[in-house]
Order: structure tokens, then sequence, then C-alpha cells
């Protein structure tokens, strides 16, 4: 047999485990409930009441509620899960020849970073050691425009940031979500399509904010300009109708949540 088939051999014999799938399906729920209150957090900044409406604003939301402490630990342990578990799905195609299973197994490992990042954030809120994704966002594109070249590196991962956003769009316009989740029947599915649909283009639309402020950093060379998700959505309170923009994406966030926790329950894993 050889490296790359025992090595599928072994992530697949790990990714089928039912306890961890059964943790991952919680990384799933966490996920909802973050955006939840990333899209509740983005109506009060509409309504000019204050707040960050990116995760590190979300888990400090959560520590405010009574159990919230528990919840996140949850959370942890449940984000930490899905990315494992994205991260054994990517390692599947380890020594394939198929350009399809490379291009699953990419997605599958941008997929793990992400929700690791997530479980990292959760983590030092939980350890009461927060952080705020908006100043590690300007640090980290301070440290990009530091390099030689950093200005066009720091444009390339605004265009490929926004091209995220756009997948996430084109996802939920063509309902390409579908392979990811087993839709009941009935009402119960044509509800759970609905919130996926709203909630992919809502957080496409977020995503692509988030893009073109790295862009508009480099092109500037003011790393304040980069801010993360929470200056994304900011930023569209800015723009002319704003806040009755960014109200509707907010409302996208939140269906992408109550999705969340529909893919928790039905999630194909």
């Amino acid at each position: 047999m050889s490296a790359g088939r025992e090595a599928r051999r072994v992530a697949g014999k790990a990714g089928n485990s039912a306890a961890l799938t059964m943790v991952a399906r919680v990384g799933f729920a966490a996920s909802g409930l973050m955006h939840l209150l990333m899209g509740y957090i983005a109506i009060r900044i509409a309504l000019h009441r204050g707040g960050e409406s990116d995760q590190s604003g979300a888990f400090a939301q959560l520590m405010k509620v009574p159990g919230g402490a528990i919840v996140l630990w949850v959370a942890v342990v449940g984000l930490a899960a899905l990315a494992l578990w994205l991260l054994l799905q990517a390692a599947l195609g380890i020594g394939s020849s198929s350009k399809k299973r490379w291009a699953r197994s990419l997605v599958s490992l941008g997929k793990a970073v992400a929700y690791f990042v997530l479980a990292g954030t959760a983590l030092a809120f939980a350890l009461k050691r927060p952080t705020n994704a908006s100043s590690s966002t300007r640090q980290a594109s301070g440290t990009i425009l530091s390099l030689p070249g950093g200005q066009m590196l720091l444009i390339i991962v605004g265009l490929a940031t926004a091209g995220v956003g756009c997948y996430f769009i084109y996802k939920g316009a063509r309902r390409k979500f579908r392979t990811d989740i087993s839709i009941p029947g009935g009402r119960s599915g044509k509800a759970v399509v609905a919130v996926a649909v709203i909630g992919y283009l809502a957080k496409g639309v977020a995503v692509i904010m988030v893009g073109a402020l790295f862009v508009i950093a480099a092109v500037t060379v003011d790393p304040h300009q980069a801010s993360g998700l929470d200056g994304g959505l900011k930023a569209l309170a800015a723009l002319p109708h704003g806040e009755a923009i960014l109200i509707v994406v907010a409302v996208g966030l939140m269906a992408y949540g109550i999705y969340s926790f529909a893919r928790a329950r039905f999630a194909r894993l």
C-alpha cells in the first residue's frame, strides 16, 4: 500500500469517528450562534448603539449572558473538532491524481484554518485573555506592508478575500450548499434552503467588503484601513442609505446562523 493511500485510509477512519463527527456538529452550532450574535451587533451598529460586529464582538457579547462562559467552552471544543474534521477531509486527497480531489482538499484545508482561528479566538475569551480581531488584522496588514513588495502582496490578499466573498454569493445563488447538507422534505426543507441562500449572499457581501478594505489599505499604505469584518460592516453603514443596507446584511448573517444550526443537524459528515 502506498504512503498516500495509507494516509487517506488513516484519515478516513479518523474522520468517520462517531465521537468526532458528533462534536463537529457542535462546531456548526457554535458557528451558528456566533453569526446570530454578529448579526445582532451589526443591527446595533446600524442603529448607532456601538459594538464590534466580528467574531471578537460576538464572543464578548456571549460572555455577558448567564452561563455564557460554559457555552463558550463548548464552542471552543466544537469549533476545534470541526476544524480537525475538515483537516482530515483535506488529508483524504493526499496522493491522488484527481484534480477535483485536490481542489476539494484545498477548500477543506482553508476552512479548517478558519475554524482553528475561530477556536483560538473563542479560547482566548474563555481564558479571559480577549483578543481584538480588528487590531490583529491591522497588525497583520502592517506586517505585510513592511515586507518587500508588501503593497502588491496586500492587494493580492484583498482580491483573494473578495474572491472568497464572490464564491459565497455564487454558492448561495446557485444553491451549491445542497452538497453539504441532507435537506429535509416539506416546509422545513424549503425554510433551510431559504435561510441558506439569504445567509450565503449576505456573508458574501460582508467578506467582499473586507477584501475591499485590504485593497484600500494597500493603495493608501495605511494598515489602519484594514479592519476586518467589523470594519467591513461599518464601511457599509457609511454608504448612502448604509444603515438600511447594514440591517439587511445583518439579517442575512443571522439567517446564515440559523442555517448553521440546521447544518449541525443535517450536515453530510
